[in-house]
């Protein structure tokens, strides 16, 4: 039988309990007409599946496999689904429910995102899976298991929040991204430059400032350090001394120490709030025209076009580091502590089956 990983439930308040992870064996999918059979060989986690852990994202399932992102190998197709798909390497779409409405999701029960939860019975942290063959694109050929698997979720949230909706994803515009090393930021950064626009980066660390220079970004500074705004103001063009655009994922003092970097009439795209649920909104900000644009993954037509832009510009996501073997538990979990410790530059990825392209990070 194929194996799986869910959460093991144990007793606890939501923020202090940590539900163990759970090696379990599940039965073969039955694929439908129109599904594909595919064996998973690399899923990869994101910020979602901690907060699963801890009880802090609704609906947690215990019987669904964790995780949303994955890549693997078609290995047999239902009776109505097109044959060309055998054999083929492709990455899974992430959600459920958002066909192409620039809006938002048209599902009157809303996205669902795989992994871990009540409202989809499907999660990426199994060997093998059945899913519709709407609902994968084939892997971009320039990259190994580890990298297609790292680029669904983020790619998606982050091609969303940048080209979707910051309406400033053109060559020359001054890009600011917050808390560079997570996998959403480095998408953009990534996007960023492929598009010619200037990125500039904050981080708590000057290494993973240095490593977002090394991927091209222009500049950055500590939000650490106090009036972090003003050293990153200097750091700006003379021709264009100021920011079009911020890419935040979390929240707090983004919008005081956006004011004053931002021009007239600039955007902020809020992605997240891993600092606070909530967060003041100034009468500078009002004053100066400044706009706050909300921003969830993404819809299937969205996944389509980053995944080709991908393609088009051979960008490879950024792989912090991975591990071998579903039944490596003892890893694994330590991929979920690079995620408490917020050590982690880039995705972390369960190889479930041995690349064949090599290249995976230890």
């Amino acid at each position: 039988m194929p194996k799986a990983i869910v959460m093991q439930h144990i007793e606890g308040k939501p923020g202090k309990v940590y539900y163990p992870l759970l090696l379990k064996d599940v039965p073969s999918p039955t694929p439908g007409p129109h599904d594909l059979t595919i064996q998973i060989h690399a899923a990869a986690l994101n910020h979602r599946d901690f907060f699963l852990r801890q009880a802090l994202y609704p609906s947690p399932s215990f019987d669904v496999p964790l995780l949303a992102d994955g890549y693997g190998v078609v290995t047999s197709v239902g009776t109505s689904a097109s044959k060309s798909w055998l054999g083929k390497k492709v990455i899974l779409t992430p959600g459920r429910g958002w066909k192409d409405s620039p809006d938002g999701p048209e599902a009157p029960t809303g996205y669902s995102i795989l992994g871990g939860t009540k409202t989809i019975p499907l999660g990426t942290l199994q060997e093998v899976i059945c899913v519709h063959e709407n609902e994968v694109e084939e892997a971009p050929a320039h990259l190994n298991a580890a990298e297609s698997a790292a680029l669904p979720l983020t790619g998606l949230t982050g091609w969303r929040a940048f080209v979707s909706k910051s309406g400033n994803a053109e060559k020359g515009r001054n890009i600011l991204i917050t808390g560079i090393g997570g996998g959403v930021a480095l998408n953009v950064l990534q996007f960023v430059v492929a598009m010619g626009a200037n990125a500039y980066v904050t981080s708590g660390t000057q290494e993973k400032i240095d490593k977002a220079k090394g991927m091209g970004a222009k500049g950055g500074v500590s939000y650490k350090t106090e009036g972090w705004d003003k050293e990153l103001k200097k750091q700006l063009p003379k021709d264009r001394p100021f920011i079009d655009a911020i890419i935040d994922g979390a929240g707090g003092d983004v919008i005081a120490k956006g004011s004053r970097l931002l021009k007239a009439g600039g955007v902020v795209v809020q992605y997240g709030m891993t600092v606070s649920p909530k967060m003041d909104w100034s009468m500078n900000a009002v004053l100066k025209n400044l706009e706050l644009r909300g921003s969830t993954m993404g819809s299937r037509k969205e996944f389509k076009e980053m995944v080709a832009f991908v393609n088009d510009k051979k960008i490879k996501p950024i792989v912090s580091r991975t591990v071998k073997g579903i039944d490596n538990l003892k890893d694994i979990n330590g991929l979920f502590d690079d995620i408490k410790n917020g050590s982690q530059f880039g995705k972390l990825v369960i190889e479930l089956v041995p690349d064949e392209n090599g290249g995976s990070k230890l």
